[in-house]
């Protein structure tokens, strides 16, 4: 690994802002809702439309849409696409999905729209938000290029996704953040690599190791991008390596636990080591003012 800029411990209580943010920056904002309507879409089919324009113009597979690593089956995914092709919203060459240029005129009246969303904001103090935002920015330029990790499925799509120079502080927030959290899926996907495992076993792990489920039937209903037949193969393959536990309760041995614990640190190894010192000072303001943002979104 490349030396370090930042070493432990890292400021692991940022980490869970990162989603709820994303989850809360829109909440309030009506034109998703309207244009859902217009459209006839659903929420995941609406979004997964507006996802599009992340994604690389050339198209990409549906195997590869999404966080294809924790797939067995595409049938969730391919009812939401299916959608918006009915609505003349993405369409098929060569086995690749792209945007239409009618999805393309979507995408692009959303980012206006949350634009300006965004620009009539202020959760926080603008000065705060502005030193916030310029932070996490510089967090994620440096982790964007950073030599590790080596899997970068993710991080291109911080970069598509920033579809014109941030005009307001709270955009330029959202940029970074979404930039960051793709970031951080692929220092995921590289740390569960690194320990021997594929992304339907990681799946499986996480989920027992949550306690979502307490038997194999259970945690097969509540993953629907896995087959049932590969969430039991996937516990099996588990068992073997002696990461669970023998029969139900499900339960991860202690050497499991170990080895999710050991995922979980390397993940947050790749993803803070890279960012500038300066940043990484100022994580404890950070933290409190990203909290704050939250709280005032939600």
């Amino acid at each position: 690994m490349q030396n370090s800029a930042v070493q432990p411990p890292y400021p692991i209580d940022l980490v869970p802002l990162l989603p709820q943010f994303l989850l809360r920056r829109t909440a309030k904002a009506d034109f998703p809702l309207r244009a859902m309507e217009r459209l006839g879409l659903d929420r995941p089919s609406y979004f997964l439309v507006f996802g599009f324009g992340a994604l690389d113009p050339a198209g990409e597979r549906a195997a590869d849409i999404g966080n294809r690593h924790y797939r067995t089956t595409n049938e969730p995914l391919q009812a939401q696409i299916a959608a918006g092709q009915a609505a003349g919203l993405v369409e098929t060459r060569d086995g690749r999905w792209s945007l239409t240029e009618r999805g393309r005129q979507v995408v692009a009246e959303h980012r206006r729209a949350i634009d300006a969303h965004f620009a009539a904001l202020a959760p926080i103090d603008t000065s705060d938000l502005a030193r916030l935002a310029g932070l996490l920015d510089q967090a994620l330029r440096s982790a964007a290029v950073s030599p590790e990790p080596a899997c970068r499925d993710h991080t291109p799509r911080g970069t598509r996704y920033r579809w014109q120079p941030p005009s307001s502080p709270l955009a330029l927030l959202d940029a970074a953040i979404y930039g960051l959290w793709q970031v951080r899926d692929d220092c995921h996907v590289q740390a569960w690599q690194d320990a021997g495992l594929d992304g339907a076993a990681l799946d499986v792990m996480t989920r027992v190791w949550h306690r979502e489920a307490a038997t194999a039937d259970e945690l097969a209903g509540k993953i629907p991008t896995q087959r049932p037949q590969d969430v039991r193969a996937a516990l099996d393959r588990l068992r073997a390596a002696g990461s669970l536990t023998a029969g139900e309760p499900l339960a991860l041995s202690g050497s499991g636990t170990a080895l999710r614990e050991r995922i979980e640190a390397a993940t947050d190894r790749y993803f803070f080591s890279p960012w500038p010192t300066a940043v990484a000072a100022e994580a404890r303001w950070a933290t409190d003012r990203l909290a704050a943002v939250n709280a005032a979104l939600a």
